[in-house]
């Protein structure tokens, strides 16, 4: 798997145009911090890390209101024939505000708002509204 931050975010969408209640992603570092950022922010109910299998993997329960799914939108952005940088002046605006940007900077991975409060640009990696 050449991609697995598009495989992670194709899966939740599948899963949530499916209307599955849950999902499982193989586990990672970098997959856990988007999950606590999608929690955070009210897109998914939780996440939790699943040994049971033979590979460690995150089981994630998505979000509906009334039979849609919270997460309308969940695009990937930076790729890796195509790294997307942004300075903390360049950091867009989702949906005026309602929807919100993921970046990776050299202080974690945080959402578009945190990451201009704190004053640091990094790789942005994903949009979700």
């Amino acid at each position: 798997m050449t991609d697995p931050i598009s495989d992670y975010l194709t899966r939740i969408r599948n899963a949530a145009s499916a209307g599955q209640q849950e999902v499982f992603v193989p586990f990672s570092k970098m997959k856990s911090e988007l999950s606590r950022i999608l929690q955070e922010e009210g897109y998914i109910w939780s996440y939790e890390l699943d040994t049971s299998a033979a590979h460690p993997r995150l089981k994630l329960k998505l979000k509906y209101q009334g039979k849609a799914p919270v997460i309308r939108h969940l695009s990937r952005v930076s790729k890796p024939g195509l790294r997307k940088y942004v300075s903390t002046d360049e950091i867009p605006r989702v949906l005026g505000g309602l929807g919100i940007a993921i970046l990776s900077t050299s202080r974690g991975i945080m959402t578009g708002a945190r990451a201009r409060k704190a004053k640091v640009g990094g790789e942005l990696l994903a949009q979700v509204w």
